[in-house]
């Protein structure tokens, strides 16, 4: 029954993607990413005002676990603290790769949704893709602390 609802939260930020289109400014960041397994690509924006994210957006093309999951982590990052950003990047690695949870006070909303990828290796890059392209867009701000490749 709670994969029936997971299956179509996904299946509803895959098809009616959230945050999409080009954001244009001075502080706008942007990242051409594509996912090196299966050649998935995101075009990410990220609009950063005081270490905190005020906008973001997305581009791309690929399967519904990669564009759902980008969807998702647009609309959790968005208006969030670059610090708060961290916590949830790392939370939702930690949940794609081991289906655990470190601290269970981080609500991932949506993205937990994609809780049972954890179980599909070989999908592993395809909920992490979005994540991943944040990681190189914000590599260069010193408040975010992404995952070192």
């Amino acid at each position: 029954m709670l994969q029936d609802i997971y299956r179509k939260v996904v299946m509803d930020h895959a098809k009616y993607r959230r945050n999409v289109g080009v954001l244009e400014g001075e502080q706008v960041k942007k990242v051409h990413y594509k996912n090196p397994t299966c050649g998935d690509v995101v075009t990410l924006y990220v609009d950063i005002d005081e270490n905190q994210v005020k906008n973001v957006s997305f581009e791309g093309e690929g399967c519904s676990i990669s564009m759902a999951s980008t969807s998702m982590m647009t609309e959790l990052i968005k208006g969030t603290s670059l610090t708060d950003v961290s916590e949830l990047r790392h939370e939702f690695e930690q949940l794609i790769r081991t289906g655990d949870r470190v601290n269970t006070g981080i609500d991932l909303q949506d993205a937990m949704s994609l809780k049972g990828v954890h179980k599909l290796r070989a999908r592993h890059n395809c909920a992490l893709m979005a994540w991943q392209a944040l990681d190189r867009v914000l590599a260069d701000v010193q408040q975010y602390k992404g995952i070192k490749e």
